[in-house]
């Protein structure tokens, strides 16, 4: 009998620990919420939404210990080495018009692949957008994830339902190496009790039923802003509203979806008024990053003082630094090479993470060894446990660096400061 996707593979399960463990170390906070809306022992399909290139799939991989198969835009499977190492990663491909009628074809296999992965009680993860974006809003989806669905109820719905979970992936920064991540589950779209009850015949009509209904289910998951032409006024006004409050990932995304929607609100209400706030708002954000001064500076009413602690940890953790920055010099200009090649900055955050997860291996045996040829083994001992946290350690330092910067630039930047003030944001909003 052929081998599944889905079935247990030694060497999969060999490195998932190690990958998993990177993945988590990549953010300074790794949050995951509503696993409770998971439905048990049932057929599953996630629909998420794609804002970080391969970070996507690699955060969801590690939310849980539950296997789970992915399915990725066809093209990136040309290569076959590379289609081979896909597959052992459990990624399907599903490939669109713009590939060719003759790779489109090919889609019948991954569909009918994917449907006896959910049959099996695996878990399958899409990206229904398509591609990636690195926004708080929405693409429009392609059919793929509901075909599975419509499919997988066909054969099987009257024993197993058949069900959509829509969740989110919500980042700090989609730029910044060692941000944050939160993952947001909802409320199931049990697809089998839909089609009992549908009076609608036509299945294309369903899909696109189904279609918005995760579509909306989704942008209630993160912070959603609407496509338009305003989205980087209101993300800003976000920011600076609520960067630095105190709180968990998830309630500062409440916190986020509460700013927008009285911003959304206020636009609707005062037209005028919201399109000369706008126009403020970017002017500023455009002098602000021109100074280089982070968002998180404006926050602060005393940001000297934030200056001056955040000084006092800098010098404090500077030998740990020099002594990182040291063994983890390699690691970080071949990150840094890599990365200013790049035609998508999106894809930054991945390269940093396939860097490290590729070098830290040699980095920690080779830094090891020498710990323990040259001192004794205690020291050498918690030597090699610092190793093995000097790389988070070392750029945390240097955002911290980046932040303290930022707070005493904000300090002595009185007109910008009054710029901000005359926005007026915290009796607006």
């Amino acid at each position: 009998m052929a081998k599944k996707i889905q079935d247990s593979n030694f060497w999969y399960s060999f490195f998932l620990p190690y990958v998993n463990w990177h993945t988590r170390m990549s953010y300074r906070r790794f949050e995951v919420h509503g696993k409770e809306n998971i439905p048990k022992n049932s057929a599953v399909i996630f629909g998420v939404n794609h804002s970080n290139t391969l970070m996507d799939a690699l955060v969801l991989l590690a939310s849980d210990n539950i296997k789970k198969v992915f399915i990725a835009r066809g093209d990136i499977f040309k290569n076959p080495i590379v289609a081979k190492i896909l597959n052992f990663l459990r990624i399907l491909p599903i490939f669109r018009i713009r590939n060719g009628v003759a790779a489109v074809r090919q889609n019948d296999d991954s569909l009918n692949k994917a449907v006896d992965v959910i049959h099996d009680h695996v878990d399958l993860y899409l990206f229904p957008e398509g591609t990636h974006r690195t926004k708080h809003s929405l693409m429009r989806m392609g059919k793929g994830l509901f075909h599975i669905a419509v499919d997988a109820n066909k054969q099987f719905g009257d024993q197993n339902p058949v069900y959509i979970v829509p969740a989110a992936i919500e980042y700090g920064d989609y730029f910044r190496f060692r941000s944050t991540a939160m993952i947001n589950f909802g409320k199931p779209i049990n697809v089998t009790e839909y089609f009992k009850h549908t009076t609608e015949e036509n299945e294309a009509a369903n899909i696109n039923i189904l279609k918005d209904e995760l579509s909306a289910e989704i942008s209630k998951l993160f912070t959603y802003i609407p496509d338009d032409e305003d989205y980087d006024a209101i993300w800003e006004i976000v920011k600076m509203k609520n960067e630095k409050r105190a709180g968990g990932l998830y309630k500062k995304m409440l916190r986020n979806r509460a700013t927008v929607d009285k911003v959304l609100k206020f636009k609707e209400e005062q037209p005028e008024d919201a399109k000369n706030l706008f126009e403020r708002v970017i002017a500023f954000a455009q002098q602000r990053k021109r100074e280089k001064i982070s968002v998180t500076s404006t926050a602060k009413k005393y940001p000297l003082l934030n200056s001056l602690w955040k000084l006092a940890v800098l010098l404090v953790g500077l030998p740990y630094f020099l002594a990182s920055a040291a063994v983890q010099l390699p690691t970080w200009l071949l990150t840094l090479i890599i990365r200013g090649k790049l035609k998508d900055p999106a894809f930054g955050n991945t390269v940093s993470y396939g860097v490290k997860l590729i070098l830290s291996p040699l980095v920690v045996i080779v830094g090891t060894i020498l710990l323990f040829c040259f001192l004794p083994w205690p020291w050498a001992l918690g030597g090699m446990v610092l190793l093995l946290f000097s790389y988070p350690l070392f750029v945390d330092y240097l955002e911290l660096a980046r932040r303290w910067l930022s707070d005493v630039r904000w300090t002595f930047k009185k007109k910008l400061r009054k710029q901000y003030e005359s926005l007026n944001l915290n009796n607006l909003f």
